[in-house]
């Protein structure tokens, strides 16, 4: 049986859409209409936010508040390596996705010589690089920063020399460059992505399973082919993005998508994932309940997060 710590990052400096931070309050409140305890079972901890900064001008406009993001990178890879150097599974509830970028490095600091694989489910790439961004918003970049990728083949911006060298920063966190190599890196159910993140995917040849195809095989028969995919790995973290979900029901998040995963299939999909022991992280990501209605988008993130973490504890 796993033990599970919840790691709640209310950051929301990556996103170029305002209330992300509040996705996690909105989850623990659908977890109180729901009348589940959830919340009272698990010890967690609060990763200290820098949204602050969402009120003074922007510095970098190709990595807009660049130097926040690194200091949010530094604080959750050292609460995730902690927490899994203390035998415990941490599930990470996050305003946006750059977060994601400092979990993956605790990952890789807690198990440096871990080959890690990260399944990434997604309407976007998050390919992005401070050389290529259309938006300068960096919850479109962690998965260049795991990978150590700046797409300088795609160059459309120059940037400063401060800018520069705390991208550099980004991606060495940890003392570790690269922590992912590209071809053990899945996307599901990607879909909306720039020429320049194309080039990368087919560059390093990144594996890509559209919505179709889980709709067409369904989430056992996915499941497997992923997790054969990654069978090289030792670790592997998983990241749920929920505007992978159809903007039929992710009207909550930032940057809702058309032809995405139903509720079912993506709680099915995880929660085959979570069935496998080389999962060594989960986090959920993107919620925004200014823009929903009814929080239902919280609801569904809930739901999932409920299950997969029953799965966890029964493995």
């Amino acid at each position: 049986m796993k033990n599970i710590k919840l790691i709640e990052v209310p950051s929301e400096l990556g996103a170029g859409t305002r209330g992300a931070s509040l996705g996690i309050d909105a989850i623990k409140i659908a977890g109180l209409d729901f009348m589940s305890n959830f919340f009272i079972h698990f010890p967690s901890e609060k990763i200290e936010h820098e949204n602050n900064l969402l009120f003074e001008p922007i510095q970098s406009p190709y990595a807009k508040r660049i130097h926040g993001v690194l200091n949010m990178y530094e604080k959750i890879s050292k609460s995730v390596s902690e927490t899994i150097k203390n035998n415990f599974f941490p599930v990470v509830l996050s305003g946006d996705h750059s977060n994601a970028g400092g979990t993956i490095a605790g990952i890789k600091m807690a198990k440096p010589k871990s080959k890690l694989g990260i399944i990434w489910i997604d309407a976007h790439a998050d390919l992005h690089t401070p050389y290529t961004t259309p938006s300068g918003n960096m919850h479109g970049m962690p998965v260049a920063t795991a990978i150590a990728e700046d797409n300088l083949e795609c160059k459309v911006h120059d940037i400063d020399e401060k800018t520069a060298k705390i991208w550099d920063q980004l991606k060495t966190i940890g003392k570790i460059n690269q922590k992912v190599l590209p071809e053990d890196v899945v996307f599901i159910s990607l879909r909306d992505f720039e020429k320049e993140e194309k080039h990368i995917i087919e560059k390093h040849g990144i594996k890509v399973i559209p919505t179709s195809e889980v709709r067409r095989n369904g989430a056992e028969n996915v499941s497997r082919k992923v997790l054969r995919y990654l069978s090289d790995c030792t670790d592997i973290y998983v990241s749920f993005d929920v505007d992978s979900l159809d903007s039929s029901i992710s009207r909550g998040t930032g940057t809702p998508v058309g032809n995405g995963l139903r509720e079912r299939e993506a709680e099915d999909l995880i929660s085959k994932f979570m069935q496998n022991r080389k999962v060594c992280c989960f986090e959920i990501t993107e919620v925004n309940p200014t823009l929903d209605k009814e929080n239902l988008m919280a609801e569904i993130a809930f739901n999932i997060l409920q299950r997969s973490v029953n799965i966890l504890m029964m493995n």
